[in-house]
Parts: C-alpha cells; structure tokens; sequence
C-alpha cells in the first residue's frame, strides 16, 4: 500500500507529528504537498527534507520569498492556497491538521474528489458536520479519525456490527483544572491554563481542554463522525490518558482502546488503515502503570460540556456558533482581555442571542463564522467589566 499525501497543517503540533510517521514509513507514505501557517522557518527545513510539489503559506508576502527559495515549486498562500495543496496531482490522501476553520473548503472538495481523509481538525465536524456527512454520502471518500479519543472508537467499531452499539464513552484528561474548586476558577491564569498535565499542544488547544471546551467539540465531533444518537455519546474523566474511550455494546460488554499518550499513534493508524505498520513509538507497560482513575464530569463546573449536548439538540449552525465564538473568547483571554470564566459566559450567550440558520452549502461556512465573530467581539467589549 502506498499512500501520496497532501498535509495541511504541516508545521503544528499533529502536522511534525505526521511527518515523523511518514519519514518512518517512507517506503509506503510519500508528501506530495504541504499547507501551513506563518512559520516560514519550520517550513524551509520541511521543504527541503520532504521536497513537496506544492506548498501552500498564510501569506502573501511569505508566498512571495518562499517562492524566490524554491523556483521549482509551486507555492501558493491563504485558502486558495490550501485548496491547491489539498487538489495537487496524485494525492490520495489528505491530512487535515490546520486549526480553526481554513481548511473546511479543502476538506469538503476532498471528500468530492473521492481522497481519504485523515481527520485531525475537530472544528470541520462541528462546524459542519451535516454538510460533510452529506458529501460522504454522495463519494467514495473514507474520513478516518486522528483525534486519539475518536480514532480509539473508530477502532472499537471496527470489528463490531453497528446494531449492536450501546454508546460511545469518550474519555478526557481533564485538564489541569478537574479537581479545582469552581469558585477558584476567577483566579486562573494564563500561565495556569496553559500548563497542560499530559499532553503538549498549541495554546488555543490548551485552553480549550483547560475549559473543556475541547471535549464538548469532541462530543459535537463524534455525534456526526459515528451517525449517533444523543444519547449514545457518555463521557469520563480520566486524568493518566491511557484508555483513549470506549464502546458499550447491547450485551453490556466494554471495548477499550489503550495505549500511551503520544499522537503519532493514531496519525499512523489513519494512514494504514486497513493495515496495522509498525510503529517506533513506545510499548505501553501495563505492569508499570498506576492506578487507571475515572471520574464523572462535572457539568457544573465546565459548563462547555452541558453546551455541547445543546448544540447537538439545536443542530444548525449552533456548532459553528459553538466554535467561532469559543476562538475569539480564547483570543481575548489570551490578551488578558477576558477571566477564565469569561469564556463560557461567552460562549453560552452567543449561543443563546446569535440567529441559527441551516449550513446548506460550503459558501454558506465564512459568511456565517464572520458575522459571529463579529458579534462576539462587539459583544465583548460591551460586556468587558463583567468578565475582567
């Protein structure tokens, strides 16, 4: 098997993941293109380790001197130029890596070409997930999972019959936050909640599994990504992050997927499936593991994950609202604009004061993420003096 792979988010976190997977299979996986933000560094050295046909940077100017580096590739820049990195000539298989929503046009149009798509960005399902799910319907396309939490189920599912689901149980670390009082909340620091115990990421990211706010998209994600029912979709707190999640079946039997928190595990998957490569990463030891806990989340406390089964009710572009209010609150609490808790109050009143409209087509996707950005910035400052 051989894969020719198009990777959009090539210089975060999962993106150098990726490659790490590729260049220890690189008999079987190949780059054809690479897509990423500002890191024109990071993306040199990429360029010149992995000699992509297409590359594809956030800006213009960044287009412009990566262009004079390297003449005998063709680069682009901005959404166009995602789009061209994921259409290149031979690609399969596109790793969607990028945050937030840039990617989302790419992702549908892949789907139509009929490529697989590894699926690392959460954003796409919950911002439109009836729209892909459409697109699935009408393609050849494959959409395999990155997120370890999602690719753990997609796994579980594999070799089960669907009639027989009980539920899906979706496991969290919790963050650094789960057994802090909520009224300690006020206090939380930026430091603070960026200090994730497990896993190493991005800041947006961080924050949002600080707030949980990463889970509750997890929770929007698996409900379009398995075709779920609401009350299909549990979850549980469990802060070592060795048990990935769960399937529940009618006769009450649990499967696991186990293994140790390292994301290159679930990136390979996505690109073997069917088959199993061997992987370089380390052997979980379960006779030098401790205790394997597991909480009940509290919903009280993180009311992201209360909002989440909301916006699954709602369905619309309440997912989008979800989404694009929850960035800009992260921003604002970044600039130290905003408490921790501002977020959700955030979040929760966009969600409550922002009109929900059907996402019928993709042209349909900026447009609205605009408007609620907007919103939520003018409603931001109006309401400053309460979040500060």
């Amino acid at each position: 098997m051989n894969r020719n792979i198009a990777l959009l988010g090539s210089t975060g976190s999962i993106g150098k993941n990726t490659l790490e997977v590729i260049k220890n299979n690189s008999d079987k996986l190949k780059i054809v293109s690479l897509a990423c933000g500002n890191n024109l560094d990071l993306i040199r050295s990429q360029i010149r380790e992995f000699t992509p046909e297409v590359v594809s940077v956030n800006l213009k100017n960044d287009r412009d001197k990566l262009r004079s580096d390297f003449p005998q590739i063709k680069i682009y820049s901005g959404e166009e130029g995602i789009m061209e990195a994921a259409m290149a000539n031979n690609v399969d298989t596109v790793v969607t890596a990028t945050s937030g929503t840039h990617s989302i046009h790419a992702t549908l149009e892949s789907i139509r070409k009929g490529k697989r798509i590894c699926l690392a960005n959460k954003e796409t399902l919950v911002t439109a997930g009836e729209l892909v799910n459409q697109y699935l319907d009408k393609s050849d396309s494959e959409l395999i999972p990155i997120d370890s939490e999602q690719s753990a189920i997609f796994q579980c599912l594999c070799e089960n019959d669907r009639k027989f689901l009980n539920r899906v149980i979706l496991t969290a670390s919790g963050g650094p936050f789960f057994k802090l009082n909520k009224e300690e909340f006020v206090n939380i620091g930026i430091d603070d909640a960026l200090n994730h115990p497990v896993w190493s990421m991005g800041k947006k990211i961080t924050i949002d599994s600080s707030t949980m706010m990463n889970k509750a998209l997890e929770i929007i994600e698996a409900f379009y990504l398995f075709n779920l029912d609401i009350d299909q979709i549990d979850l549980l707190i469990h802060p070592q992050s060795i048990i990935h999640s769960m399937v529940e079946f009618s006769d009450n039997s649990i499967i696991a997927q186990m293994g140790i928190p390292d994301m290159k595990i679930p990136i390979q998957y996505s690109l073997s499936y069917p088959e199993r490569f061997n992987s370089s990463t380390e052997r979980l030891d379960l006779a030098k593991t401790s205790n394997l806990e597991f909480y009940a989340p509290d919903s009280e406390k993180f009311p992201s994950i209360r909002m989440a089964y909301e916006v699954i009710e709602d369905k619309k572009n309440s997912g989008l609202i979800f989404n694009a209010s929850n960035e800009v609150a992260v921003e604002s609490f970044l600039n130290g604009e905003i408490s921790f808790p501002g977020i959700y109050y955030v979040v929760e009143n966009m969600l409550d004061k922002c009109k929900k409209y059907p996402v019928k087509s993709s042209e349909d996707i900026s447009p609205m993420i605009e408007e609620v950005e907007q919103l939520t910035a003018e409603f931001i400052k109006e309401n400053i003096s309460k979040m500060e």
